[in-house]
């Protein structure tokens, strides 16, 4: 009992001091590391006045269920929260004017499914119809958060959420 109680605790941080194991796939606080920026690709604009399907009631379901939200011009930064049961992705965004509002992550999809590996959402938000001011940096800085389940990560190698400008991509 003597030794075998300073070998454990000599092991233990002898192992804790290897930064090979800190920087492993293995490790579980490296599953999604720093976030690093990428370019977008430019969206075709599409006539939002176009309905997409018919019907009588088309038009009112259709009003009913749009969200207004527009990209945002920057993606300044991406974390990965581990959390029982999944994570939650929270992205912060820097907006061109004040005043903009409802944001939240819209996935690329409608599934939520990863296309080769990659889960893409884009940080959008509600601009106000009356013009308003510019202003400093912190004050046009929103955050945006979205729970993702274990089962929704099965299979994802990155998480990329977009913006106009940028793009930021976590790595698994």
């Amino acid at each position: 009992m003597r030794k075998t109680i300073p070998l454990l605790l000599a092991t233990t941080l002898g192992l804790g001091a290897c930064t090979t194991l800190s920087e492993s796939r293995v490790n579980p606080l490296n599953w999604f590391g720093q976030s690093r920026s990428e370019p977008v690709a430019q969206v075709v604009n599409t006539n939002p006045l176009i309905p997409r399907s018919g019907g009588l009631f088309a038009n009112k379901r259709a009003a009913d269920a749009v969200y207004n939200g527009r990209p945002f011009e920057q993606v300044t930064n991406l974390t990965i929260e581990r959390v029982p049961g999944g994570a939650v992705i929270r992205a912060t965004g820097l907006a061109a004017r004040q005043g903009i509002y409802a944001v939240q992550l819209t996935p690329e999809n409608e599934e939520e499914l990863p296309v080769d590996g990659v889960l893409t959402y884009r940080l959008e938000g509600v601009r106000p119809t009356a013009a308003t001011a510019i202003g400093t940096k912190p004050t046009r800085e929103v955050i945006a958060a979205r729970h993702v389940t274990d089962q929704q990560l099965a299979g994802v190698r990155r998480i990329r959420v977009e913006g106009q400008l940028n793009a930021q991509v976590a790595r698994r």
